[in-house]
């Protein structure tokens, strides 16, 4: 069948994605999305949403697990304001804000995947061959540095920089920020984040990218 492929390579399921649906109502719809998108490139991987499993003592869930090749995928879908039509439909978009608690987030997905990474398999036997933490957005708050004296500059995820070892909320983050976070975030692998051109809408706050990391 035209357009099937073997091996797995995100941004190009990404590539196709965005031919199809290039924005989403929420982070729901983008991970709908995304599964009939490899589950039309990949028939028999086997995709499942929402799928449990075990980590730090409580029950977890991934976002989309792959069962055939041993993938796991978490997404985030973070957002500026933006209303507009596309093709008969009509999408608005809130500001989401809170950026340092999105950035906190995503590299808790890293560390998640890393976790499941080193046990190789699932508690029921399913393997483990790989692993993506995808963030996409059309804030730009994001894939720039922005400020350089912020509570959460150790969780900053720019273009250019290297994830790596211990992060931690700076001394003096409030705990109204930290909140259910206060945990510093430890990392056993090296990432180096680079940020992928989703599609630019002509409209403001149109440009989506975005941050797919590989956990191998």
């Amino acid at each position: 069948m035209e357009g099937i492929i073997t091996g797995f390579d995100i941004r190009h399921v990404l590539k196709r994605l965005a031919e199809q649906r290039p924005i989403f109502h929420s982070e729901a719809d983008f991970q709908f999305a995304l599964a009939r998108q490899i589950e039309t490139l990949m028939p028999g991987c086997g995709i499942r949403l929402e799928r449990p499993f075990s980590f730090d003592g409580a029950n977890r869930y991934l976002d989309l697990w792959l069962r055939t090749p041993g993938i796991a995928i978490e997404l985030k879908y973070r957002t500026s304001c933006l209303s507009f039509p596309h093709k008969g439909e009509s999408f608005s978009l809130k500001s989401q804000n809170a950026h340092d608690l999105g950035r906190y987030d995503f590299i808790a997905d890293i560390r998640r995947i890393e976790r499941i990474a080193a046990e190789r398999r699932m508690a029921d036997g399913d393997r483990f061959s790989q692993g993506y933490a995808v963030l996409l957005t059309n804030d730009h708050l994001y894939w720039k540095p922005g400020r350089k004296r912020t509570f959460d500059k150790a969780f900053r995820i720019h273009k250019g920089r290297t994830l790596t070892g211990t992060m931690a909320w700076a001394k003096g983050a409030s705990e109204g920020t930290t909140k259910t976070r206060e945990q510093a975030l430890s990392l056993s692998g090296s990432y180096e984040l680079r940020w992928e051109d989703y599609f630019e809408h002509s409209v403001v706050n149109g440009e989506f990218r975005y941050l797919a990391v590989r956990i191998p």
